[in-house]
């Protein structure tokens, strides 16, 4: 199998993308606001574009900052997202989801009010990265990034796994490619001898 990982964005240019999709949502366009919080809760979580195109309304608990999400071979998990994420789904689904939802529990709908089909959500991360002045990754890159940007902050590898709903950590170990000078760093603050 074809091992090549997507082209992850840096924190700067995720943290771009986010501002452009952020800035351009607006109340009287439900469509802007619904890409956003898509955006952001992909991010977020590191979700797959087709989990988060089958998220239901009750799938999210705003409160607990948590998602839940069915994966790859039915297997449900629950991922923790932050304040940013919470705070756009809050915008989406308050202000702007009525009135595009047409007798679904889709979370996320198309501008024809149904469940959102993948291929929309791609096109429209292609479109996202151009307007953010980003490079264009592919819409798991967008996954691919959240789980390099954990790791790059700390976060545990078995973590990490069951966050992206991985059944296998060496799935997982292909998204730890480290830049040579982050190795030097982590070297030199954990090698006794260093």
């Amino acid at each position: 199998a074809d091992q090549r990982l997507p082209r992850v964005v840096d924190q700067d240019e995720a943290a771009a993308l986010l501002e452009c999709a952020r800035s351009r949502a607006s109340a009287d366009d439900p469509v802007s606001v619904r890409d956003w919080a898509i955006l952001e809760l992909i991010y977020a979580t590191g979700i797959r574009v087709s989990e988060a195109c089958s998220l239901t309304t009750s799938s999210v608990d705003a409160a607990a900052l948590t998602v839940r999400v069915v994966g790859k071979g039915d297997k449900e998990r629950t991922v923790p997202f932050g304040v940013p994420a919470r705070d756009a789904l809050d915008q989406w689904t308050v202000r702007a989801r009525p009135s595009l939802a047409v007798g679904t529990d889709a979370l996320f709908v198309g501008a024809k009010g149904g469940p959102i089909d993948p291929r929309v959500v791609r096109a429209m991360i292609h479109r996202m990265c151009a307007r953010a002045g980003v490079r264009d990754i592919a819409p798991h890159g967008l996954r691919h990034s959240a789980a390099t940007h954990l790791l790059q902050g700390g976060a545990d590898l078995r973590a990490v796994q069951e966050i992206l709903g991985h059944s296998s950590l060496a799935t997982t170990q292909r998204y730890t490619h480290v830049d040579a000078g982050r190795l030097s760093d982590v070297y030199r603050r954990a090698h006794p001898r260093a």
